[in-house]
Parts: C-alpha cells; sequence; structure tokens
C-alpha cells in the first residue's frame, strides 16, 4: 500500500467547500478535537469511539488520525487503538519545563561545560522516545549538532538509557516488547534482552554511557535529575567527539556528570537516602 505523505493525507480529507478558508480551519478544528479526545481519554481509543466522540464521520476521522500518526502527534498501538504520539509530549514537556526545569538547570549545564569542556544538555522523555530542551554548547570549535527539541531514541543514547532506567518493570517490557532496535551504528545495542541488561546496569550505577552507539563520532554519558518525589524527571548529560572523550577520560567525565546532575536535583528538591533520618545507607558508587 503506497504511504501517503501528511500533505496528501491532508488534502484528502478537506471538504468540498467553495470557501478555502474556511476549508482549513475546518480540518484544524477536526484534528484538535480528535487530539482532545484521546488526551481525555484514559485508555487508547479506537476508531469508532473516535468518530463518535468527535462527530466525525468515520472515513473523515481515519484520514485525520493518518495524517496526525505520519506526523507523530498520534500513535497507533498494535490493537489498532490510537493514543497521543510523541511529538504531542516533546511540544507540552518543552512548554511546561521551559518554566519550570529549564531556567533552573542552565547554569548547571553552563558548569558541567566549563568543567568538562563538552557539550552539555538535559533531556526528558517523550512517549518512548527522549528529546532535548537545553544545551549549552562547548567552546572547542568541534561542537555536536544536537538541537533543542529535537528527539531521539532512547535505547542508544546514555539521556535515553536514564530515563529508561526509571521506568517500572512492566513499562520497561512493554517497551522492550513493541520498539524498533535499529542499529545506528556498529556498537548499537539492538537485542532486546541486552537492553534491558544494559538498562538495569544503568539503574544500579546511576550513570548512563553511549559508546558511539547513535552517532560513531560521539561518546555521551548522562546522569538523571530528581524532584522531591525522588522521580527521575529528566537527563542531564555531556557529549563529545571519541577521540576528546575517551575512555581514560571516562571517569573523571562521569563524576562531574554525576556531581552536577545531583546539584540540580538537589534545587529540585530531591534528598538522598544519606540525608533522610533512619534511612538504610546509599549504595557504594563506583
Amino acid at each position: 500500500m503506497k504511504r501517503e505523505s501528511p500533505a496528501e493525507a491532508a488534502q484528502s480529507v478537506e471538504p468540498r467547500s467553495s470557501a478555502p478558508a474556511a476549508r482549513t480551519v475546518q480540518s484544524l478544528e477536526r484534528a484538535f478535537a480528535i487530539l482532545e479526545a484521546i488526551a481525555g481519554s484514559d485508555q487508547p481509543m479506537s476508531l469508532a469511539q473516535l468518530s463518535r466522540a468527535t462527530r466525525l464521520h468515520t472515513s473523515t476521522a481515519f484520514h485525520l488520525i493518518k495524517t496526525l500518526i505520519l506526523l507523530g502527534y498520534v500513535r497507533q498501538e498494535e490493537t489498532k487503538r490510537y493514543r497521543i504520539g510523541p511529538r504531542l509530549f516533546m511540544q507540552a514537556a518543552g512548554a511546561f519545563n521551559e518554566i519550570e526545569l529549564v531556567n533552573l538547570a542552565t547554569p548547571h549545564l553552563k558548569r558541567l561545560v566549563d568543567g568538562t569542556g563538552e557539550t552539555a544538555h538535559l533531556a526528558v522523555r517523550a512517549d518512548t522516545e527522549i528529546g532535548v530542551i537545553a544545551k549549552v554548547e562547548a567552546r572547542s570549535s568541534i561542537r555536536t549538532s544536537e538541537r533543542v527539541g529535537i528527539i531521539r531514541p532512547a535505547y542508544c543514547t546514555a539521556i535515553g538509557k536514564v530515563l529508561l532506567a526509571d521506568l517500572p518493570s512492566a513499562e520497561l517490557e512493554t517497551y522492550l516488547r513493541t520498539e524498533t532496535f535499529k542499529a545506528f551504528t556498529p556498537k548499537t545495542i539492538t537485542e532486546p534482552a541486552l537492553v534491558r541488561e544494559e538498562v538495569k546496569r544503568v539503574a544500579i550505577t546511576g550513570t548512563a554511557y553511549d559508546d558511539a552507539e547513535f552517532n560513531h563520532e560521539l561518546r555521551c554519558i548522562a546522569a538523571p535529575v530528581r524532584n522531591y518525589l525522588r522521580q527521575t524527571v529528566a537527563a542531564l548529560g555531556i557529549s563529545g567527539p571519541v577521540w576528546r572523550v575517551t575512555l581514560q577520560e571516562m571517569p573523571r567525565l562521569s563524576a562531574q556528570v554525576v556531581s552536577i546532575a545531583a546539584d540540580l536535583s538537589r534545587d529540585l528538591g530531591f534528598k538522598s537516602q544519606a540525608e533522610k533520618p533512619r534511612a538504610p545507607s546509599p549504595r557504594k558508587q563506583t
């Protein structure tokens, strides 16, 4: 079956009318009605349910949904039901964090750049992927091409592994079962069992690495940023060329990433186990 482009799909659902302006507004209204219906539902919705909720003909709803899927705003599950897609999560997360998190994080990112000489970034979950919401460039003439707002896979990036490590077991297993593990470089881990082991290691050590797994020229290090509820709300990390972020340099750079991520976490009200009375001793860092 031929895959329609977003533009073709959008054209196929335009109602026949002699007023072009009205057609455009009506299409937008219908698309937003679908998004609001999905977002307001506790469970993924079927096409029939969406058609009833939005009072749209089934064929009209189907073509609009198809366009929203192609654009990343809606995701279709194996059950043929629909839920909010990663792009909408990224927009919402970016808007919220610009106020609540990015302003707090930026001074810490600058400190991290000063201490390591590498580009520093902050990322949050965007459904099953991750989105970079803040970045401070390295002073070096050789820099990474990551930009704020970009969405990346979680399984082969250091910041993504940090966020996967905070998932409940059931959610992680669903992710491992449904994700398509593409090899971006010869070092990309594509076996679900190996991804599971890597995520478990990150959960234990509190540090994640990307050893040229997403970009063959880059190594990355990341650590969790936690809030007062002890939830991992973001991942903070650095990335740099493999010839500069060498295996010998990794321990020193990792210590700085972990330290500054901990500072940002304290700004968000996080208290470590050591700071809580009658709490067990924290696990030894390696």
